[in-house]
C-alpha cells in the first residue's frame, strides 16, 4: 500500500476554494469551507471562525501561572469554569480574549486578575500558537506567570471578574 509524503508526486497543493457562511454570532461565525485536498480532490469542512480579531497576533492567551512561596513547591494555578458546550465544570488554564491594542502579556496579566485574584510578571510569551486547528482558526499566546505567592497581594487572592464573569464568552 503506497502512502503519499510530503515528496510524493502524488500530492497536489492544498488551497481553500471558498467560504460559505452558516450562522455567525457575537464571539464566532460557523462557515463551510470548500478545499483542495492533497490528491486534488475537492472536499468540505465546517469551520469554526473567531469574530472578534482585530488585527492582534492571536485571539487571546492562555496563562500558566507559577505560585512560587517560600518553603513550598511551585504549584501551577487552574481555575474551574462552567462551560455550556462540554455541559459541566472544566480544570483548565486561566485564558481570555486579547482587547483592542492590548498587547499579549497585558492581556495575560488582566485575565490572571480577573480569573484568580493573583498578581504575577510575565516570564515567557510564545509565538501565536493554533488551538484547536481541526475545528477553528483560534489562536492564542501560551504566556508564562510568576506569581510571588509571599507578596501581601497575593495572600488571599480574590478574582475580580471583568464584564459579565469569568466565562462570559468562549475562550476566556
Amino acid at each position: 500500500m503506497e502512502q503519499g509524503t510530503a515528496g510524493s508526486s502524488r500530492n497536489t497543493e492544498q488551497s481553500i476554494i471558498s467560504e460559505e457562511l452558516i450562522a455567525e454570532g457575537k464571539w464566532v461565525k460557523l462557515e463551510k469551507t470548500t478545499y483542495r485536498d492533497p490528491t486534488g480532490k475537492t472536499r468540505t469542512w465546517e469551520t469554526v471562525k473567531r469574530t472578534t480579531r482585530k488585527g492582534q497576533s492571536a485571539d487571546g492567551v492562555a496563562i500558566i501561572p507559577v505560585l512560587q512561596r517560600t518553603l513550598h513547591y511551585e504549584c501551577i494555578i487552574l481555575v474551574k469554569q462552567f462551560r455550556p458546550p462540554m455541559g459541566g465544570y472544566c480544570l483548565e488554564f486561566p485564558a481570555g480574549l486579547i482587547d483592542d491594542n492590548e498587547s499579549p502579556e497585558a492581556a495575560a496579566l488582566r485575565e490572571l486578575e480577573e480569573e484568580t485574584g493573583y498578581k504575577g510578571d510575565v516570564a515567557e510569551c510564545s509565538p501565536a500558537v493554533c488551538m484547536d486547528p481541526g475545528l477553528s482558526n483560534c489562536t492564542a499566546h501560551i504566556v508564562t506567570v510568576t506569581i510571588n505567592g509571599d507578596d501581601a497581594e497575593n495572600v488571599r487572592p480574590k478574582p475580580k471578574p471583568g464584564d459579565g464573569g469569568t466565562s462570559s464568552h468562549p475562550g476566556g
